[in-house]
């Protein structure tokens, strides 16, 4: 399969719609920061400033402060695969970021999506 067309997708033209989803089932654009947070370590400051830049998905996640070290409790199907099972590094981030936000968006709680 052939990613680099996500990997090179303006991670600022698909931000509005993670938090587009999440709004429609009731949450809020905080707690979609707070996912990303939690996922890459950014703050609120550089979160702005890796979406005013347009970085790529591939940017963003080369830059991102800290991968969770939590990430491998994600699991479960997002766009027909394992999350757990992909074994290209980056797409794996990115499925895991699109997980989070639909665990969002189906009204799972705070604590178990972010896995305390």
């Amino acid at each position: 399969m052939d990613n680099t067309r996500v990997f090179k997708m303006s991670f600022a033209s698909v931000y509005p719609l993670y938090i587009q989803k999440a709004e429609k089932k009731g949450r809020t654009k905080e707690e979609v920061d707070t996912l990303i947070f939690w996922l890459t370590g950014y703050n609120q400051q550089s979160l702005e400033r890796q979406i005013d830049e347009k970085v790529s998905f591939e940017t963003f996640f080369a830059q991102a402060p800290q991968i969770n070290p939590n990430v491998s409790k994600i699991t479960g199907v997002i766009c027909g695969y394992r999350v757990e099972e992909i074994e290209d590094k980056l797409m794996q981030q990115i499925r895991y970021l699109d997980k989070l936000v639909d665990e969002l968006a189906r009204g799972k709680a705070m604590e178990k999506i972010l896995r305390r």
